[in-house]
C-alpha cells in the first residue's frame, strides 16, 4: 500500500466511525473511508465474534481500496447491567406506580409490574433510597424494599419501557467486575486477528486496565488499552486509570447518567486535560451528531458539541450509532470533518504564543527529543516534522503540544501506521530506513524524495527530522535535525 495521508494539512483532529448494520457493505466503509474515517470502532456488546470478524474483513478490504492506513478499535460490551425481556412487548409505567426488579424471573416473562435483571448480583449493590436509572436515565426508580433476588421501586419519571435496556445505580457502585468472560473471548479474537485498540467498558480503577493489557498479552497482541471513562468509581480513580492506559475515552452515554449531566461538560474538559497532561491519547464519544441517524445534516448544538471538543484539544471525536444504524453514515462523516475543520481555524491557544511546558523531569531521551522538537518547530519556520520511528512513541510526544504543523510517522511497520492514525496531528507514512542507503546524505535523499512525493513539502521548505543512531531499535530516538528540502 503506498501510504497517502488525507487531509494532512487540513484536519488534526482524528475521526472514529462505529461499525454496525448500515456499514455492512464494502462500499459504504469505502465511502466513509474516503469521507474522512481515520479508525473503526467494532462494538462487541453486539453480534457475534464471526459478525466482528466479517466486519474487521470489510474494513481492512475498504482500506486496502482507498490506499489509507485505517485503525480498528474493538470495543469490548463489559457489565452493562441490562434488564431483560417483557412478555408482550414495550410497556406503560406510570408515575408513582411500584415496579419489580426481580433476579430470578424468567428473561421473557417481564409485565408492567415486574421485569427481570441480566446481573444476578444486582441487590447486594441496591440498598432502599437509592435511585436507579433506566433507559439513560430516562426512566428513574426510587428504591424502597431490597430482598434476596428482588428491587421493589416506585416509580419517580415513567415512561415507555422495552426489551434490555440499560440500567444505572445513581452515583455509581455497581459490583460487576470490568471483563466478563465473554470479553475474554473478544479479547482472544482482537490478539489473533491483530487489532489495534482494545475498549475496556465500564472501567473502575488502574486494576481493571492492567487485567485487560495482561489478557491481551497473554493472547500475544499488541493492541493497545483504551478506558472508557463511564462509572462513577472512574472518576474518582481517574488519575491512575489514565497512567495505566494508552488512551482514555469520554464516554458521555452512561458517565452522564451515573454523575448527572449538569456535571458533564465540567467532567469532559477535565478528562480531555488530564490525559493530554500525562501524555496519554483521548477521544469523545456519544451521541455527538445523534441527529445525523435520521437527518442529512446535524443540528447546531452538535455543531458546538464537536468543535468545543476539538479546541479542547481531544485527539479523536467518535460516531457511534450515527454510522453504525444511521441512515446517512457517509455524510456523518463529512459533516465530523468539516466541523473539525472548521473548529481548528479557530484554536483559542496558539502555539506559536502560548508552549505548554512539561512539569519536572522527562522520563525518557523520546520525551525529550519530541519536546525540543515541538518548541523549535513553534518558533521556526518549519513545514513538517518527520519522525523516523519503530513504535511510535515519539510522535505520540509531539502530538501532546498543540501545533499546526503536521507529523509524519515514517516506518515500515503497519501495526505502528494504523497505531498513530489516532494521534492528533501525526500521520503515518510508509517508509524503509533499511533501504535508503548507510549514509546521511542517502538517508535525506530518500526522505526528501518520499516527501516530494507525497506532496507534503515543496523544495527548499524546512523539517525537523528525528531519528536514532540505530535503525530498527525500539526507544531508540535520540537526535534531532533542522534540514532544508534538497535533492541536489
Amino acid at each position: 500500500m503506498a501510504e497517502r495521508p488525507a487531509d494532512a494539512q487540513l484536519r488534526r483532529t482524528k475521526i472514529v466511525a462505529t461499525a454496525g448494520p448500515a456499514t455492512d457493505n464494502l462500499e459504504v466503509l469505502t465511502d466513509m473511508m474516503r469521507a474522512g474515517v481515520d479508525v473503526v470502532r467494532i462494538n462487541a456488546s453486539h453480534g457475534t465474534v464471526e459478525d466482528r470478524r466479517r466486519h474487521l474483513g470489510l474494513v481492512r478490504a475498504a482500506a486496502q481500496r482507498t490506499d489509507r492506513c485505517i485503525g480498528v478499535l474493538l470495543d469490548l460490551g463489559g457489565p452493562k447491567i441490562r434488564i431483560e425481556c417483557f412478555r408482550a412487548g414495550p410497556v406503560q409505567l406510570a408515575d408513582g406506580q411500584v415496579f419489580t426488579l426481580d433476579t430470578n424471573l424468567d428473561a421473557k416473562a417481564g409485565t408492567n409490574a415486574v421485569v427481570g435483571v441480566a446481573y444476578k448480583d444486582l441487590p447486594k449493590d441496591v440498598a432502599a433510597g437509592d435511585t436507579l436509572l433506566l433507559n439513560d436515565g430516562q426512566i428513574i426508580l426510587d428504591v424502597e424494599r431490597v430482598g434476596a433476588t428482588t428491587i421493589e421501586t416506585r416509580v419517580r419519571a415513567g415512561g415507555e419501557l422495552s426489551d434490555r435496556k440499560g440500567l444505572n445505580r445513581q452515583g455509581g457502585g455497581i459490583s460487576a467486575p470490568a471483563i466478563s468472560e465473554r470479553d475474554r473471548e473478544d479479547i482472544r479474537f482482537a490478539a489473533a486477528e491483530g487489532v489495534d485498540y482494545l475498549a475496556v467498558s465500564f472501567a473502575r480503577d488502574a486494576a481493571d486496565m492492567q487485567q485487560a493489557r495482561s489478557l491481551m498479552r497473554a493472547a500475544g497482541g499488541e493492541a493497545r488499552i483504551v478506558a472508557k471513562i463511564e462509572r462513577h468509581e472512574a472518576v474518582d480513580n481517574l488519575h491512575s486509570i489514565i497512567d495505566a492506559s494508552d488512551v482514555v475515552m469520554v464516554a458521555r452515554g452512561d458517565l452522564g447518567v451515573e454523575m448527572g449531566y449538569a456535571e458533564l461538560t465540567g467532567l469532559q474538559k477535565t478528562i480531555i486535560h488530564e490525559t493530554r497532561t500525562r501524555n496519554r491519547v483521548v477521544i469523545t464519544a456519544t451521541q455527538m451528531m445523534e441527529s445525523m441517524i435520521q437527518s442529512p445534516v446535524p443540528t447546531r448544538a452538535e455543531v458546538s458539541d464537536v468543535a468545543n471538543a476539538v479546541m479542547d484539544g481531544t485527539d479523536a471525536v467518535m460516531l457511534s450509532a450515527e454510522t453504525a444504524a444511521g441512515r446517512h453514515p457517509v455524510k456523518a462523516v463529512q459533516a465530523m470533518a468539516q466541523v473539525i475543520e472548521g473548529a481548528e481555524k479557530y484554536q483559542l491557544t496558539h502555539p506559536r504564543s502560548r508552549q505548554r511546558m512539561v512539569e519536572g523531569e522527562f522520563r525518557s531521551t523520546e520525551e525529550a527529543i519530541a519536546m525540543a522538537v515541538m518548541y523549535t518547530a513553534n518558533h521556526m519556520k518549519v513545514r513538517a516534522i518527520v519522525a523516523l520511528t519503530e513504535t511510535g512513541a515519539t510522535p505520540l510526544w509531539m502530538s501532546r503540544i498543540r501545533s499546526d504543523i503536521p507529523v509524519y510517522a515514517f516506518t515500515s511497520h503497519e501495526a505502528t501506521r494504523r497505531r498513530v492514525t489516532l494521534f492528533r496531528g501525526v500521520y503515518p507514512v510508509i517508509f524503509d530506513v533499511t533501504g535508503a542507503g548507510d549514509t546521511a546524505e542517502s538517508l535525506y535523499r530518500a526522505l526528501f524524495t518520499r516527501l516530494l512525493e507525497l506532496k507534503l513539502v515543496d523544495r527548499r521548505d524546512l523539517v525537523i527530522l528525528t531519528k536514532g543512531e540505530a535503525s530498527g531499535v525500539q526507544g531508540g530516538t535520540n537526535s534531532m535535525q533542522i534540514l532544508k528540502v534538497a535533492l541536489d
